[in-house]
């Protein structure tokens, strides 16, 4: 029995509970605005439970009644007792007033504060995912839940969570006077109630299902929409504007079903409330009325059971009204909730140690790694690094050039093997002490809001001067565009760096680096998609930028690679060929044979 009991009760709102108790943490803190809140929230229902009394004691004590005077306001005239209660009512209806904007504006105060900061920990804990979830994860998505989905929770709190608590406090109080004054009335007056949990405990069910479906639609909708606009340009010049209309449009259909279906549903349990909430205002209205003719109540007493009757079902009606926002509430919880429960795949280790100063030595023993089971991408590398040595990265695509560089920024760990840097285990230092030694130029220069100095600034981690930021400018040829710009390097930039050429980019990319003490230095296809003039404008840049610094050159170009004092060549996840140019070309392998391919001159570097 009691089995059953907690199975109906799972199915009304697991979900809320499970994310109350997920974020209760967070409510550390906030004890006094709470506490004075719930303070507030009791003294409102006091008022509410007080405010048909003074029309009652009028009933009963001004119009005359065969119910008799009320004991103790017999010495009063009618015209004070009158008096007294409309002063009375007044004063009842005010504090109730004062007390509820009270408990609602703490609430919203707590709640705001709470969900912001959970806002804040679910952008960071995102940041800390590793690049294999976000490789599975739709951007539109994940934006959904950081910025709508919290924008529900706050919203519900304030507008759904809040009105329902101060109800179910007020039907405590209304049910134990209404069981003081008549018993037999009250429970009459509560039989519809059976009913209508087991209609709202159904539909509610339904309700949930449905909502967390549309909020899922919902996702793949702005999935859908923000992977569209993040490629317009392709979708502009490949003509397929009709063809992604098509596609979000259909999305926008499978949301549109799920919302109606859902409306129909809260609609269907709101009306069920007013039946029943009508049937048990009949039966106390018929009941009642006989008690006060047969004396055993007064018409005031009735007056008050019919006023708390309605009170008493409020909550249900209001459960009704909210049910389907809770719903949306509980779905956007859980997708929060599984978000900041998703662990991370790279993490400190519990012994886990900051670096300490590096020379960059770096070395692969026997790495094995794949991104999916049984599709392995490097298979057993063997490679030792000296410190300050420029070794280029090449071969065919996709035989694992980049994915040495993930792991040696340690974004993912290795199946098998292990890599080190002056000898330490990468996995036994902390992430931020080994990011902190490198320093990293993606093929994809991230440019963000903010000025073109700030954008630099971002690879110091930490306060740089201007001073700095022009030296690192400078170093990476990109002063001379900068200093051309409206405002120098107080430029704005616009989103994603558009106004900025693909070279421009990169050679930001190569100041940030610079402005960065690191003893290790990774570059990831610096040169890919330049014209020939930015590319010996960026390898010039990049030369200079590896004086001093254990550098991994990653690129397909290899003019650029046979300035390298080292070449690995990959082949099938392995290290086939390691020397320096001109070795590997005296030996006739597969890196002499890329390079025989490549002699009509398209990689040519000036300089």
């Amino acid at each position: 029995m009691s089995q059953g009991r907690k199975d109906k009760l799972s199915e009304v709102m697991p979900s809320l509970g499970r994310i109350l108790r997920r974020l209760a943490p967070y409510l550390r803190g906030h004890h006094g605005v709470l506490g004075g809140s719930v303070l507030a929230l009791l003294a409102a229902t006091a008022m509410k439970l007080l405010e048909p009394w003074p029309l009652k004691f009028v009933i009963d004590r001004v119009v005359p009644s065969a119910a008799g005077e009320v004991a103790g306001l017999a010495q009063l005239a009618p015209t004070t007792l009158l008096a007294l209660c409309a002063v009375g009512l007044v004063v009842i209806t005010a504090l109730k007033a004062l007390f509820q904007y009270l408990s609602t504006v703490g609430f919203a105060i707590v709640g705001n504060r709470v969900l912001t900061k959970v806002r804040s920990d679910l952008f960071r804990h995102l940041q800390t995912l590793s690049p294999g979830f976000h490789s599975r994860a739709r951007a539109g998505d994940l934006t959904m839940r950081l910025v709508s989905d919290v924008g529900m929770l706050k919203e519900t709190a304030v507008t759904a969570m809040l009105p329902l608590a101060a109800n179910v406090a007020v039907l405590a109080g209304m049910l134990g006077v209404m069981l003081w004054l008549d018993w037999r009335l009250a429970l009459l007056a509560l039989s519809p109630l059976p009913i209508l949990w087991l209609v709202s405990l159904r539909l509610t069910r339904r309700i949930r299902e449905v909502s967390r479906t549309q909020r899922r639609r919902e996702g793949e909708l702005a999935a859908t929409g923000a992977e569209t606009m993040a490629g317009i340009r392709t979708v502009q010049a490949m003509g397929l504007e009709d063809r992604a209309t098509e596609v979000f449009g259909a999305a926008g259909k499978r949301d549109l079903r799920a919302g109606v279906k859902g409306k129909r549903l809260s609609a269907g349990l709101e009306r069920s409330v007013d039946v029943l909430t009508g049937m048990g205002l009949a039966i106390v209205l018929w009941f009642g009325s006989l008690q006060v003719m047969a004396g055993r109540i007064s018409p005031g007493d009735l007056l008050v059971f019919i006023t708390y009757l309605k009170n008493t079902f409020r909550p249900v009606r209001e459960y009704a009204k909210y049910t389907a926002r809770l719903a949306k509430a509980a779905a956007a919880g859980e997708r929060v909730v599984a978000l900041l429960d998703e662990e991370p795949e790279v993490y400190d280790a519990p012994d886990a140690m900051r670096a300490p100063p590096l020379e960059g030595r770096v070395a692969f023993e026997g790495v094995h790694f794949g991104y999916a089971p049984g599709l392995p991408t490097l298979k057993g590398v063997w490679v030792d690094v000296p410190p300050r040595q420029l070794v280029a990265v090449t071969g065919p695509s996709g035989t694992g050039k980049s994915t040495l560089a993930s792991l040696l920024l340690r974004l993912y760990d290795p199946a098998k093997g292990r890599i080190c840097i002056d000898g330490h285990d990468l996995r036994s230092l902390t992430l931020a002490s080994l990011r902190a030694n490198i320093a990293f130029v993606p093929q994809e220069t991230l440019i963000l809001s903010g000025t073109l100095a700030e954008n630099i600034a971002l690879g110091a981690g930490r306060e740089v001067t201007r001073e700095e930021i022009e030296r690192a400018a400078m170093l990476a040829g990109a002063h001379d565009f900068i200093s051309a710009q409206p405002q120098g390097y107080d430029t704005e930039t616009a989103e994603r760096g558009v106004t900025l050429s693909a070279g421009q980019r990169q050679r930001i990319a190569i100041a940030r680096a610079a402005l960065r003490a690191a003893p290790v230095l990774v570059l990831d296809e610096p040169t890919v998609g330049l014209d020939r003039t930015s590319e010996a404008a960026v390898a010039r840049a990049i030369f200079r930028l590896a004086e001093g610094r254990t550098t991994f050159l990653i690129t397909h170009d290899l003019n650029l690679a046979a300035r390298a004092d080292r070449i690995l060549h990959l082949e099938g996840g392995t290290v086939v060929e390691d020397g320096d140019h001109a070795a590997l070309l005296a030996r006739g392998g597969q890196y002499a044979a890329m390079w025989n391919e490549g002699k009509d001159g398209r990689h040519a570097i000036a300089g």
